[in-house]
């Protein structure tokens, strides 16, 4: 790591963080409401009551330790404006709450920029690219730094729509460097505290299971790598468990005493919020709703369905529980099999072909993606546990370079409708837009330096088709923002630019998500061991 280096991606945080202090006044969703609600909950209630009580509809729903982190941040709280911290304040709203609000939220970042710094200065590989003499966008290390730091999903959805997801993607980050450094118990722990601290990323378990089970647990063969079941270690498997339940057993323990496992089950997993969210994330059920509309459409026109109010009820934005007019309704059993059936080939590739943590960020990649495409009630921002991964592998090869630019902006312009008031418009699209333009031109240089065995150029970033999608998103993009307004099609047809964003970016998504799987799966285990 050069000075230089450092001093770049010093100042790239440094900016960042000023940056996200100007988003006081910015728009806020109802997260705001609900982190508020947790505070008060946390603050002013004893611990029995936390995943009881109920006098706001924004229940505790995070695990326990998100709760002890709420708890935490209310004992700063009367420093600005105690009246957030009564549970009956419903919709409690001032400057100095909204002030601190932010203000934790960009404290609490302060991890995740660590962790983005300590991954890009231990593990990305320092050489120049492209001949382009300001390594801003010619070195690799500050690529992926300034590509993880200034995630345009990330800053939108934490810094305006109002969460905090920023630490835990550092202690994400931090578990996959540990990864990178064979430290394996120590990423263990870091997942394991992750899990407590959101059950979200539950979608990337497998991949950890898996390879440390694998890697930890067994030895491979020198001839082959293939797994020698001998060498099968208790000790080490028995300290991976102690971890896990040391872990969970601190985070649960308590509500386990007073004998409230199943009320904290049952707040973990609501499966009665319906398969899709109120806007639908861009996967594979998008589609699924869009094919029942279109028959049901298509079936009353020639009086072959009779009249449902449930096509309705689809896009009614509302989160709530449908069945589908036409095509079989779906049940959260069903979604789960149909996740751990397109999970599973990732996986056990992982185990057949462990070559070095590489090949288990490519899984645990895949098992977000695949539980993002078919989960159920997936939301929107859970794009993020796909593409924030995957930045780490953009300055790898053309092919992951490829994923991740398109990925990236497709994704990122599906997290759009989150924010849909006028005055952050023009934040929105000029951040999507800055950040966009730096992946293109540094991943640009990037691929000059590989070596691509293929007809294609190694300048071409993009196929013609990819390019051609990415000129239809701008065209859906104009027409969600305005064109569906000054039709005069707002009264009518209220969803609709909703339901064509949903399903332009998801037709984008599952693209990709076939074209990464192919090439992971593809990868020969020669091919690995070379590009290790």
């Amino acid at each position: 790591m050069t000075k230089q280096e450092n001093v770049l991606l010093v100042c790239v945080a440094t900016c960042l963080s000023f940056t996200k202090l100007l988003m006081v006044n910015m728009y806020r969703s109802t997260d705001y409401e609900v982190h508020r609600n947790w505070l008060a909950i946390t603050h002013s209630l004893p611990m029995d009551k936390w995943y009881t009580e109920n006098t706001s509809e924004w229940t505790l729903d995070y695990p326990p330790l998100f709760a002890w982190f709420e708890f935490t941040l209310s004992q700063f709280a009367p420093l600005f404006d105690s009246a957030m911290l009564k549970v009956s304040n419903l919709n409690y709203v001032s400057y100095s709450s909204i002030l601190f609000h932010r203000l934790t939220v960009a404290a609490a970042d302060l991890l995740y920029l660590k962790a983005a710094y300590s991954f890009c200065t231990t593990c990305v590989p320092g050489r120049k690219v492209g001949g382009a003499s300001h390594p801003l966008i010619s070195d690799p290390k500050v690529i992926v730094g300034v590509l993880l730091m200034a995630n345009f999903g990330l800053f939108i959805i934490d810094h305006i729509h109002f969460q905090y997801n920023g630490f835990l993607f550092g202690i994400l980050l931090y578990s996959i460097l540990s990864m990178y450094q064979r430290h394996y118990v120590t990423s263990a722990l870091h997942f394991a505290t992750l899990l407590n601290f959101k059950h979200i990323f539950l979608y990337i378990a497998p991949a950890y299971g898996i390879y440390l089970l694998r890697v930890y647990c067994f030895k491979s063969s020198t001839k082959d790598g293939s797994v020698l079941w001998k060498t099968f270690s208790i000790y080490k498997f028995l300290v991976l468990a102690v971890i896990v339940v040391c872990v969970f057993g601190m985070s649960f323990g308590p509500f386990i005493y007073l004998g409230q496992l199943a009320q904290v089950i049952s707040r973990l997993f609501p499966f009665k919020r319906g398969l899709c969210h109120a806007y639908w994330a861009p996967n594979f059920w998008a589609l699924y709703n869009m094919a029942d509309k279109a028959l049901y459409i298509t079936g009353r026109k020639l009086d072959l369905v009779p009249q449902s109010n449930e096509s309705a009820a689809m896009t009614g934005g509302l989160v709530q529980e449908f069945n589908h007019a036409v095509l079989p309704s779906v049940k959260p059993l069903a979604t789960f099999i149909l996740t751990a059936l397109f999970i599973l080939p990732s996986v056990l590739h992982l185990w057949n072909n462990p070559i070095g943590p590489k090949s288990f960020l490519k899984s645990l990649i895949l098992c977000g993606f695949t539980s993002f495409m078919f989960g159920w009630h997936v939301h929107e921002k859970a794009i993020l546990l796909v593409i924030i991964p995957l930045a780490l592998l953009a300055v790898d090869n053309p092919q992951y370079t490829r994923h991740f630019l398109f990925l990236s902006i497709t994704g990122h312009c599906s997290l759009l409708p989150l924010i849909f008031t006028q005055f952050e418009q023009p934040v929105l699209y000029f951040g999507l837009a800055a950040y966009s333009i730096y992946s293109w031109m540094s991943l640009h240089l990037v691929t000059q330096t590989f070596e691509v065995k293929s007809s294609a150029p190694a300048h071409c970033l993009l196929s013609k088709y990819e390019k051609y999608y990415l000129y239809g998103l701008v065209v859906v993009i104009l027409y969600y923002g305005m064109g569906h307004s000054l039709l005069g099609l707002s009264e009518t047809l209220p969803f609709l630019p909703l339901l064509l964003m949903s399903v332009y970016t998801s037709l984008g998504v599952t693209y990709c998500y076939i074209r990464l799987y192919k090439t992971v799966l593809s990868e020969s285990m020669v091919k690995i061991i070379k590009s290790q």
